[in-house]
């Protein structure tokens, strides 16, 4: 992923930093200093990352705001509940790895935003290596979490993650769904109709546990602005993970072929299915103080449009 222009960051954030001002202005006087929660959900290979590493470093440096960040995949089960999850019968295909909604650790991630709000708590950054295990990922040790000392006031913490903003559907709605899948025909290897690849009790655990990130830490009551990194054409996301696979293999001599990517990025799809399109309509109902921008990328990851939604 290239470095994203400067300008492009200074784009965005003319967006996001009147909501920071007033935020931080009206919590001048709380005991509680809740920080702003700046979500930031992006499809896979959409540069979730390096659009977080540049956002932080602005905030920080041209704005003076104390600024962290935390992943989604910082929050992952360890290793052994992530076996339990995947060997227990029957098997949900959607479980079988990291990344869908039901293979995070719900208590931790409580735990980390309930320490954000009280001034007397330091504040410990979970970290997940995706490297151990053999690539299976497993949970950094508790005492390598980076530590913020409750003294040093948090501005501004950004939550990044590729399902921050889904939010789950009533039953009836993604039974219909998954119905009008099971009529589509067949797609070339990108396929972005995948749900009738999926029973649709896997797809309602999932969405089971979608609803209870939503209650927890995950919805809309949880954050103050929401930056959306989407596109066009959902085909992107195929193109965009092979190109990163690409440059990992130059870099280091490792990494996925052309089909596993496409088999992984299948993972994905059916929650781009039944979510994204709700994103895009707005993840606020009443957004009030609150607001989301939907950044528009083009299959190079250009910005073609931002919009507030």
């Amino acid at each position: 992923m290239p470095t994203i222009p400067s300008t492009s960051v200074d784009q965005v954030l003319e967006h996001v930093i009147p909501h920071i001002e007033a935020h931080v202005s009206s919590n001048s006087n709380n005991a509680t200093k809740a920080p702003f929660i700046l979500g930031l959900t992006g499809l896979q290979g959409s540069g979730k990352s390096t659009w977080t590493n540049a956002l932080v470093g602005t905030l920080r440096d041209k704005h003076n705001y104390h600024t962290i960040n935390i992943s989604l995949d910082d929050l992952y089960l360890d290793h052994d509940d992530l076996v339990k999850l995947r060997e227990r019968q029957p098997p949900n295909k959607l479980l079988q790895t990291r990344g869908q909604p039901g293979t995070h650790d719900t208590d931790l991630s409580l735990r980390f935003f309930k320490s954000l709000m009280n001034p007397l708590e330091d504040t410990l950054l979970p970290s997940f290596d995706k490297s151990l295990f053999n690539g299976e990922g497993g949970r950094v040790p508790y005492e390598r979490w980076e530590r913020i000392p409750a003294s040093e006031a948090i501005d501004v913490v950004i939550f990044e993650g590729w399902c921050v903003g889904f939010q789950p559907l009533d039953e009836a709605q993604l039974r219909s769904q998954w119905r009008q899948a099971a009529n589509m025909e067949p797609q070339p290897d990108y396929s972005t109709h995948t749900l009738k690849d999926h029973s649709i009790e896997n797809l309602l655990e999932v969405n089971g546990h979608l609803q209870q990130y939503c209650q927890s830490f995950m919805g809309p009551q949880h954050f103050n602005y929401l930056i959306h990194l989407d596109t066009d054409d959902l085909v992107n996301v195929y193109e965009w993970r092979i190109q990163q696979e690409h440059a990992l293999w130059k870099a280091k001599n490792e990494g996925m072929s052309d089909e596993s990517v496409v088999q992984f990025v299948k993972g994905y799809m059916p929650a781009y299915e039944l979510y994204l399109n709700q994103l895009r309509k707005g993840f606020f109902v009443d957004g009030g103080e609150k607001g989301q921008l939907q950044v528009i990328l083009d299959k190079e990851r250009k910005i073609t449009r931002i919009s507030p939604t």
